[in-house]
């Protein structure tokens, strides 16, 4: 929905149709925290508080739950939070100062995907996930590839 450059990559119809005919048949959104703010129309949220309870609000919408990714947050720490019926858990990771971030959000959404093929529960799925991507990003600038923001490390195990 937005990217990192903070472009609107998709038009006010489509984001209605998230709202109404997707996220209600979704066990999972992951939204970062400037399309929280946009699914709900409001200015991005700071705060464990206040990040939950924008998670709150979209899990209303009918999803099953909802990971708030902090990519886009301030700090030393990238924390995520995994919303869901039984609360509310944050995901700390040391944030990576890097550019080469291009792909993170559709790679951690596949990792979460993978994890759950494997049988993991959603707690799990999202945990490891989350390992997965912070070394990807870690490893970004190994890479030399393209301008801008480069590519996260999806090989970072190998090479």
């Amino acid at each position: 929905m937005v990217a990192t450059s903070g472009d609107r990559l998709l038009s006010a119809d489509a984001v209605e149709g998230l709202r109404t005919k997707l996220i209600p048949r979704a066990a999972l959104i992951t939204p970062n925290l400037p399309e929280a703010a946009a699914l709900l129309n409001e200015a991005v949220a700071s705060g464990e508080a206040a990040i939950a309870d924008q998670g709150k609000r979209l899990l209303a919408m009918g999803c099953a739950a909802v990971l708030i990714k902090g990519g886009h947050g301030q700090g030393s720490e990238s924390i995520d939070y995994l919303v869901t019926a039984s609360g509310t858990i944050a995901l700390p990771a040391p944030r990576i100062l890097t550019s080469n971030t291009h792909g993170t959000g559709c790679s951690l959404s596949s990792a979460i995907a993978a994890y759950l093929a494997k049988g993991e529960t959603l707690e799990s799925a999202v945990r490891n996930a989350k390992t997965w991507i912070s070394a990807a990003i870690a490893g970004a600038d190994r890479l030399d590839v393209g301008h801008g923001h480069g590519p996260i490390h999806h090989f970072h195990r190998f090479y």
